[in-house]
């Protein structure tokens, strides 16, 4: 259900009166959307007027109504949390870079407030809606990683830190994923020593995403091709006990049979979709990025 953040106290005429007195003006020589025509008001009925932008959904009226109380009140307890709603509004537009950086000024000015924690939340979100698929630069996915942690760190008991730890995982398992996907190109144009350092990151740093079979499996691919019987088994034993019912356990089998090496044990008889289906997030294809659901988002405190 969606909770208004309008402040109750100010709904009815007063709101009324205040929504009909600030009207737009368009800007001289501009073709960008019309601005706010400066009308000194009082603080909660600018506030409130944001907010009911807010809850319909007029990001950007939003954003010039909480720019308005900063303005003609800026040393009032309302200009701060006009800071965040403004960053929350930014969001919602997909203004990120605006977004990310008004919630950095919150911080830079009230990092004691309780409401903090949502300043460090939507900058993580900010950065997880940016990610791009794992054929492109994955500096977002970094940065994304690293404000969710934070989240974590700070605020571990937060119902910001839960929504927090469940985007971690999908983040690490984007990463994994461009580490295959720049495996993968190293072992088609015969760098296999470069492929292996891919494969091993995936086995080593990212070990609980569903990555984790295929890159045993192309471990032991790119060790046979290098000459290196003993480290190719190695990793199939590994994929062996840890990844029985995989096709890629399977595949890693018969590629050490048919070269006379004798593997730990044989493949299980498992359906193919194996450890991949029992993951609660499944690697996405190389032309998507990671899911921007905004209704799933949490929504800032009603007074921050």
């Amino acid at each position: 259900m969606k909770v208004s953040l309008l402040h109750n106290s100010l709904r009815g005429p007063a709101l009324v009166a205040v929504l009909a007195a600030l009207t737009l003006s368009a800007c001289a020589g501009r073709q960008d959307r019309p601005r706010l025509a400066y009308e000194e008001r009082p603080v909660e009925l600018l506030y409130n007027t944001g907010a009911d932008r807010l809850d319909r959904g007029l990001w950007r009226q939003a954003v010039d109504y909480f720019g308005e109380v900063e303005r003609q009140h800026p040393y009032s307890v309302w200009a701060r949390r006009a800071i965040l709603m403004t960053a929350y509004a930014h969001y919602q537009a997909n203004d990120y870079a605006e977004a990310i950086a008004d919630a950095d000024r919150f911080l830079a000015q009230a990092p004691g407030n309780p409401a903090a924690v949502y300043a460090y939340y939507l900058k993580a979100i900010c950065y997880f809606e940016q990610i791009v698929d794992v054929g492109r630069d994955q500096a977002a996915t970094g940065q994304a990683l690293s404000a969710l942690q934070e989240v974590i760190q700070r605020y571990p008991d937060s119902e910001y830190a839960k929504d927090a730890r469940l985007k971690v995982d999908m983040v690490r398992d984007q990463l994994a994923g461009k580490e295959m996907t720049v495996g993968r190109y190293y072992l088609r144009n015969g760098d296999t020593l470069a492929a292996v350092g891919r494969f091993n990151t995936v086995v080593t740093r990212y070990e609980t995403t569903s990555h984790t079979p295929e890159a045993l499996y192309r471990l032991v691919e790119a060790y046979l091709t290098l000459g290196l019987a003993e480290e190719a088994k190695r990793n199939g034993a590994v994929l062996g006990f840890n990844y029985p019912g995989t096709v890629w356990y399977r595949d890693a089998y018969n590629l050490l049979t048919d070269r006379g090496l004798r593997p730990a044990n044989a493949p299980t008889a498992s359906s193919e979709r194996g450890l991949l289906s029992r993951l609660p997030f499944v690697g996405r294809g190389q032309s998507e990025g990671l899911p921007a659901d905004k209704d799933n988002t949490l929504r800032p405190p009603v007074t921050p």
